[in-house]
């Protein structure tokens, strides 16, 4: 077994291999930014190396800094993780070369199946089947054009060096194309430094559906069986489960022999994946699953495979690395129920899903759920890194009682006071058609805005709020100790022995009379140190405070006022002093957090003032664009 390992990576997978490593005695050393100077991976690991500042160009995606580190403290291997350098073949020949064990494939492995087009190509040749669609060298915006429009309507973009939904664009119409295209290159050459596209036709019920697969350095390959990943959202997954809903046996060992042989097709060590999509208009059918693309590193979902073939894969990857066989042959694996995984992110799903990064003062989990996260009550989600705040895990024997499990999970816990997608998830999980296993990749999109409305506080919620602090506050200690002489909350008794109170959230006024003898509403609640009230319900958080606060002023300001939700660099602006714009359409484009965010105008009218310039950075409630109302 390796002795010592750097984690050439930040966050929950950071923390998830640091706690295999130590139960395998490894010695793990951290790398980190100025912004993760204090990051839970820091604190977790056995010794830590700082690489540079905050921007991921100028630390983590670094190699020759990851390298030194390495050096500086001996280390016997390195781990990347995922995201990052993780699929980086040149970093992966640059650890080897510097005479380190690589926790992963071999680098011609990764540039084989790095570039999606000769990917497919190589398929092709392995037997596997692939989609329709173009892989031609020729770029040119008219080539690819005329190309789109041979395939057919709609189609997909794909940056060739892409993966994680980034550089993926759908377009509907010809007349789209060009501004599409134009979109997806600047987001490739930015996440991949390689602006090249390949084209897919687009299936119109699409399914996504991915097997596990891991090989070791004595030519042995297997599959730990296939994931669902087609619940998403712009092609960023969104619940993730194992095994797939309607995967009948024979399309199950079609689909994972056809893994097996992409795998073998390019001699392949380690944990990788292979992604297929399926046309479910008729079901999960064998003759309608084409390969899609491989990653060649760890999945961001792997806790659900793990989860039904009870299977450590980051103990796998060190094993294989450590030139050790794979510990069990494919005939000793099966699966044993069934898995569920939420991706918890601080973002905002009534503001267009744009990231919230900020403190966190309050998170609680339930304590049954499995928890893959990086962050704890008084960490910080950094606006520079993806704002990923946790994975959580639910097992159970049946599908029915995974998603049960999962649904209780996130209305039992509270995180803030950031804005999460944790209703979000909620809704989607009990989508009557996700119920059902009949989902798609489009199930969100056609759902609509139910599923991102952040609902008023309901009488129920009223009321457990109003009781809870009641409880803590005039019947508990508290009431004693402070006797509302600052003059908390408009607080009346009256003879009828209720309590009236005036309570705040999100900036708005809430009135509720309590009676002394109300029964308990069962929601889940929450007093926070600073004495705010925390109540949730379908998922749904609501911080209840006495005195009211003001809100965040970034995004739009109400009076015509486009302010920048975050920092991050100015990539395209699409109007001109003096424009006439109408409501919705897209104002300035803005890069943050590893994706790109479309600013739009809240109104029709005129563009007032412009003070974004394409390439400059700016500073989150920095000024843009003020709109003026049309007459």
């Amino acid at each position: 077994m390796l002795k010592s390992l750097l984690i050439a990576n930040r966050g929950e997978i950071a923390c998830r291999i640091i706690r295999t490593a130590r139960a395998l005695n490894v010695r793990t050393i951290a790398v980190y930014s100025d912004a993760d100077s204090n990051a839970l991976h820091v604190r977790q690991a056995d010794q830590a190396v700082h690489i540079g500042p905050s921007p991921a160009r100028d630390s983590y995606l670094v190699a020759e800094k990851i390298l030194a580190a390495a050096r500086e403290t001996g280390a016997e291997a390195v781990h990347p993780g995922y995201g990052f350098l993780s699929e980086n073949a040149d970093f992966a020949e640059a650890v080897l070369d510097a005479g380190l064990i690589w926790v992963g494939p071999r680098p011609d492995s990764i540039r084989a199946m790095g570039l999606k087009d000769a990917a497919k190509s190589r398929m092709i040749a392995a037997g596997v089947p692939v989609t329709p669609g173009y892989l031609g060298e020729d770029q040119s915006p008219d080539r690819l054009q005329a190309e789109a429009d041979a395939i057919g309507y709609p189609v997909l973009i794909k940056a060739v060096a892409g993966g994680g939904g980034k550089g993926m664009r759908r377009v509907e119409r010809a007349a789209d194309f060009a501004d599409a295209l134009a979109s997806c290159r600047r987001e490739a050459a930015s996440s991949f430094g390689d602006d090249r596209v390949l084209l897919e036709k687009y299936i119109l019920s699409p399914r996504h559906i991915e097997v596990q697969v891991f090989g070791d350095t004595f030519g042995n390959v297997v599959h730990l069986f296939e994931r669902d990943c087609s619940l998403q959202r712009r092609h960023q997954k969104v619940i993730e489960e194992a095994p797939a809903p309607g995967m009948d046996e024979a399309t199950r060992e079609a689909i994972c022999a056809a893994a097996v042989r992409a795998a073998k097709a390019v001699d392949y060590v380690g944990a990788g994946t292979i992604e297929f999509i399926a046309d479910a208009s008729e079901g999960l059918r064998a003759d309608r699953i084409w390969f899609m693309e491989m990653n060649t590193r760890l999945q961001v979902e792997h806790p659900v495979t793990e989860e039904i073939t009870g299977v450590d894969l980051v103990e796998w990857q060190l094993r294989v690395a450590s030139g050790e066989a794979l510990p069990k042959r494919q005939e000793e694996l099966e699966i044993d129920g069934w898995a569920m995984e939420a991706r918890l992110y601080a973002e905002d799903p009534a503001k267009g899903f744009l990231p919230s990064p900020g403190p966190v003062d309050l998170m609680n989990v339930h304590y049954d759920a499995r928890l893959e996260s990086a962050v704890e009550e008084g960490d910080r989600v950094s606006s520079f890194y993806d704002p990923m705040i946790a994975k959580i895990v639910a097992h159970g024997e049946t599908r029915e009682a995974a998603r049960s499990q999962l649904i209780k999970y996130l209305n039992t816990s509270f995180v803030g006071p950031l804005r999460t997608n944790k209703a979000f998830l909620y809704e989607c999980l009990s989508l009557d058609a996700f119920g059902r296993g009949e989902i798609d990749t489009g199930l969100i999109e056609r759902t609509g805005e139910t599923l991102t409305r952040r609902a008023e506080p309901s009488e129920k919620v009223l009321e457990s709020a109003g009781r809870r602090f009641r409880r803590d506050w005039l019947d508990g200690t508290e009431w004693k100790q402070r006797p509302f002489k600052e003059g908390l909350f408009g607080f009346r008794l009256n003879g009828s022995s209720r309590v009236e109170l005036t309570l705040f959230e999100s900036g708005k006024r809430y009135s509720c009379s309590i009676a002394t003898a109300d029964t308990d509403t069962g929601l889940a609640s929450d007093l926070d140190r600073d004495g705010t009230l925390v109540v949730t319900e379908r998922g749904e958080t609501y911080f209840f405070t006495t005195r009211e606060t003001t809100g965040s002023a970034a995004g739009h300001a109400g009076d015509g006022a486009i302010l920048a939700p975050m920092p991050g660099r100015i990539t395209a602006v699409d109007v001109t002093p003096g424009a006439t714009v109408t409501k919705g359409q897209r104002l300035v484009t803005l890069e943050a957090m590893k994706m790109e965010h479309s600013l739009t105008a809240p109104f029709d009218g005129i563009v007032a003032e412009l003070n974004a310039e394409a390439g400059t950075q700016v500073s989150e409630a920095t000024l843009l664009v003020r709109i003026e109302k049309s007459e």
